[in-house]
């Protein structure tokens, strides 16, 4: 088979998880999507937001990046 540029698409099969949250998290979480309802115009359910908000979280923290990327270079 040819090379082409695009690479395999990664696993997009969706992983169910259930957590347990304190009342004042999901106050904080209700607000949040509160005011991203008010900063786009369109309501999200807070379901429908943790998601992203996990996905920034985790790709804004340089430490954890750079541990895991060291990780994979000592793996291989």
């Amino acid at each position: 088979m040819a090379d082409i540029k695009l690479g395999k698409l990664p696993d997009r099969t969706p992983v169910k998880l259930t957590i347990t949250i304190t009342p004042d998290l999901q106050s904080s979480l209700q607000a949040y999507a509160s005011v991203y309802a008010a900063a786009y115009g369109v309501e999200e359910p807070v379901v429908d937001l943790i998601p992203a908000m996990l996905t920034a979280f985790l790709e804004s923290d340089r430490a954890f990046n750079q541990a895991r990327a060291a990780a994979g270079r000592a793996v291989k």
